[in-house]
């Protein structure tokens, strides 16, 4: 019983940061290839512009906060606990809490919630997608 619950206080932060640095990666690479794709069809508002750029800069460290990856360690507490095994439930969970990360972002830097584009959307619940599933795959199967 004891070394039991101690692999499980080592492998559930590991599998953590490992399904958190995966989601990252994801984030950034298809971010990235969104961002390019708006610049050159001339969609993203002039990214030269002094304004989107500052813009940018407030969302990226809004999205640096620590207050975005409150939702991913709920959903990670809450199947631990709960000791639920299913991969839907951390792959569904994990898209769900990513995908609530730009309107933490949005309401931390504007104050008020607006909606952000589709694409954003997209990006972040493949990314939680991803995440939700690395974590089953590692900690969440044995639950």
């Amino acid at each position: 019983m004891f070394w039991r619950t101690l692999g499980r206080l080592i492998v559930v932060p590991l599998s953590f940061l490992v399904a958190a640095s995966a989601a990252i990666f994801i984030v950034v690479t298809l971010g990235l290839e969104r961002i390019t794709q708006a610049a050159s069809r001339g969609q993203s508002g002039e990214l030269g512009q002094l304004e989107v750029l500052i813009d940018l800069v407030w969302q990226g460290a809004a999205l640096a906060s620590g207050l975005t990856i409150l939702p991913a360690i709920a959903v990670a507490i809450i199947g631990e606990v709960a000791r639920i095994r299913s991969s839907i439930y951390y792959i569904v969970g994990g898209g769900l809490a990513s995908a609530a990360i730009p309107l933490i972002a949005r309401y931390s830097v504007d104050g008020g919630a607006t909606l952000p584009a589709a694409p954003i959307w997209q990006v972040f619940a493949t990314a939680g997608f991803v995440g939700g599933w690395l974590y089953w795959l590692l900690a969440g199967r044995r639950a």
